[in-house]
């Protein structure tokens, strides 16, 4: 198990208190997303990186995580973050050397298949 750095007994708790439920659940989806961004290759400073194992588990719990939440989000809150859903999923299926059948993809159970844009 890593090591976890030592936090004051009443830290957590305290500050936790204080943060509302949709920035908890909008900041992990935001975590989520990022997370998935690395593992799908997509950050600046870790291009070369890539974890489709790792990407997919990431997308499924985001996937679940909006579906959960989107009734107490709001439309004004859950759009970006469906549009940002969407786009890791389409960057998992160009990614992918072998993509999975639409709706079999990461979190397409939750949201529906999801297909590549037309070529232009």
């Amino acid at each position: 198990m890593p090591d976890v750095p030592d936090v004051p007994a009443d830290l957590p708790s305290r500050d936790i208190a204080e943060v509302p439920a949709l920035e908890v659940v909008s900041t992990t989806a935001l975590h989520l997303m990022s997370a998935a961004a690395v593992h799908l290759g997509l950050a600046e400073d870790l291009p070369e990186h890539r974890d489709l194992d790792e990407a997919r588990f990431l997308i499924e719990a985001l996937a679940g995580l909006l579906d959960a939440a989107v009734p107490r989000l709001g439309h004004h809150h859950a759009a970006p973050l469906r549009d940002g859903l969407r786009s890791l999923q389409l960057a998992f299926r160009e990614a992918s050397e072998v993509p999975d059948p639409p709706g079999e993809g990461p979190g397409e159970r939750y949201t529906g298949p999801v297909y590549s844009p037309p070529a232009g």
